[in-house]
């Protein structure tokens, strides 16, 4: 049964520790042994966190607003899963920095709105004020957390990814941050309609997602590669060969498609279901024997 604008599961905050400080992964290509999917994956671990502060910014300062007290527990929930998002990420790209993966430069790049967005939250608290450039902000996390969420979807239904994985701490940790993206992945779509931000907004902000999202993460993959990576550049005929080979695997199949829902009006994040794959991996991670039961603090 697919569930519906109105069926919710509840959120757990889980405050986990992976194994970052110990021995960093044996092979610096440690995703599928592949030179562009591993500098990707550093990529993502990189933007993740400041793209996670974003996240909770544009949900956060609407908390006023929200009258439903079913929607204010979620949205604690949902600050709460993604604050310890970013954490742990910033732990894995400080190993990734040790192993020659420049992850401060493409943090840095997304960080450069924190700046405007504290002064504005600090100077107008009222979300009130400066409407658009907050609805801008609010949107952005909607269609990235469709994005997150597709793509989370794809990461645990597909054995093939999870065998792309060779360290098994960095498998780990995607598979837990894919999990909760699944949980959460109708929160700020709630609060947005929440709010009356008009449907075009998040609309606009799906069709550059769904054309631009994964040329750029392209682009910065290859900028990794040129720019820090010797052993990477110097074999562009191999890098042409696993660029087609990650874009036709299981992690970006059907990744144009998957966003065109959301560009219709009715759209609701739980009309895809996912509760049979997200009750699984609940399960397999922190059921009673789950593989990360002991990764939690």
């Amino acid at each position: 049964m697919v569930a519906t604008a109105g069926e919710t599961a509840p959120l757990a905050v889980r405050r986990m520790k992976f194994g970052f400080d110990d021995d960093a992964p044996a092979t610096k290509y440690y995703a599928n042994g592949s030179i562009v999917f591993s500098h990707l994956v550093a990529v993502l671990s990189a933007i993740f966190p400041p793209g996670e502060d974003i996240f909770v910014r544009s949900v956060r300062r609407y908390r006023d607003q929200i009258t439903d007290p079913d929607l204010s527990q979620r949205v604690s929930a949902f600050i709460g899963q993604e604050k310890v998002h970013g954490l742990q990420h910033r732990e894995l790209n400080e190993q990734l920095l040790s192993m020659g993966y420049p992850t401060p430069w493409f943090e840095f790049l997304l960080e450069s709105t924190e700046h405007l967005e504290k002064f504005l939250d600090k100077r107008y608290p009222s979300p009130d004020r400066f409407v658009k450039l907050r609805r801008f902000f609010l949107g952005f996390t909607v269609a990235a957390e469709h994005f997150t969420a597709t793509w989370a979807e794809n990461i645990l239904k597909s054995p093939e990814v999870q065998a792309m994985m060779y360290d098994p701490e960095i498998r780990n940790l995607l598979n837990w941050h894919a999990l909760e993206e699944l949980e959460h992945k109708d929160v700020a779509f709630d609060v947005y309609r929440a709010v009356g931000v008009p449907e075009s907004t998040r609309i606009r902000w799906m069709r550059f997602a769904q054309n631009f999202g994964i040329p750029i993460l392209l682009l910065f993959t290859l900028a990794s590669i040129v720019l820090n990576d010797r052993e990477g550049r110097r074999q562009p005929v191999r890098l042409l060969i696993e660029t087609g080979q990650m874009l036709r695997s299981p992690m970006f199949k059907g990744f144009h498609k998957a966003m065109k829902p959301f560009k219709r009006r009715d759209f609701h994040p739980n009309q895809i279901d996912t509760t049979e794959l997200m009750t699984t991996w609940q399960r397999e991670l922190f059921g009673e024997d789950g593989e990360l039961v002991g990764h939690l603090k």
